[in-house]
């Protein structure tokens, strides 16, 4: 169906069919142009228009401005686009700019907390190291602690032997000294005869004495060598 614009000297109007037009003030001299039309023309110059006016006038033809039907089109246009298509394209972009902000925001927080996972990686690291060495350190201290133990034995040991070997010998010449002072009691005792009684007594006394000595010094070495080979025993 044909559609019709109108001008009425300041602003187009339109598109109108035939029969809507015949609602609109539209005069001889009022402006119309439709598709196909290589410019506006006055209402009289149009044969549909006819019925519209009593009389017919004569064609008046003069120059008319370009049609501003294209240049209502190009207002809905931006860009080449239409204005539809424009704000359809500028959303799409603006979700994409959202989603590429939305995505690197993202890529960051990923980095961050790749880069924490690191150093906590690292920090549990020079933990087990510290505590490592901490381990070898006490594992360390351990040994040298059972080195010097056992070397403190080794010359508690080296230390009781000698002195057992030197028991060993004083018991030897204390129970010859013993013997001897028992065999001096009875030489004492079998020539009573040939001293006087003060003398002899003074001897025998001395004896004794010497005897009651020698058993006590081997009773104590007896007893310490005792003591020092339970000790030796408990260092083995």
């Amino acid at each position: 169906m044909k559609t019709y614009y109108i001008n009425n000297g300041n602003d187009n109007a339109g598109p109108f069919t035939l029969e809507e037009l015949k609602n609109q003030q539209i005069k001889k001299n009022t402006l119309v142009w439709h598709q196909g039309m290589d410019e506006w023309k006055h209402a009289v110059d149009l044969v549909e228009f006819v019925p519209f006016f009593r009389a017919a006038i004569p064609t008046i033809k003069q120059p008319t401005p370009a049609p501003k039907a294209e240049e209502t089109k190009s207002n809905q246009t931006i860009f080449g686009l239409k204005k539809s298509y424009f704000f359809l394209a500028l959303g799409f972009l603006a979700i994409m700019m959202t989603v590429i902000a939305l995505d690197i925001i993202q890529s960051n927080k990923r980095n961050d907390l790749d880069l924490k996972n690191k150093q906590t990686e690292f920090g549990n690291v020079q933990v087990e190291l510290e505590q490592k060495e901490s381990n070898e350190q006490r594992i360390q201290q351990e040994i040298q602690k059972r080195i010097a133990s056992e070397n403190n034995s080794k010359r508690r040991k080296d230390s009781i032997t000698v002195r057992l070997s030197e028991i060993k010998d004083f018991l030897i010449e204390d129970k010859n000294q013993l013997a001897e002072a028992k065999n001096n009691l009875s030489a004492l005792e079998n020539f009573q005869q040939l001293q006087s009684e003060s003398s002899q007594e003074e001897q025998v006394r001395l004896a004794q004495n010497d005897i009651a000595n020698w058993k006590r010094e081997i009773d104590q070495l007896e007893n310490e060598a005792n003591r020092l080979y339970l000790e030796l025993e408990a260092i083995h």
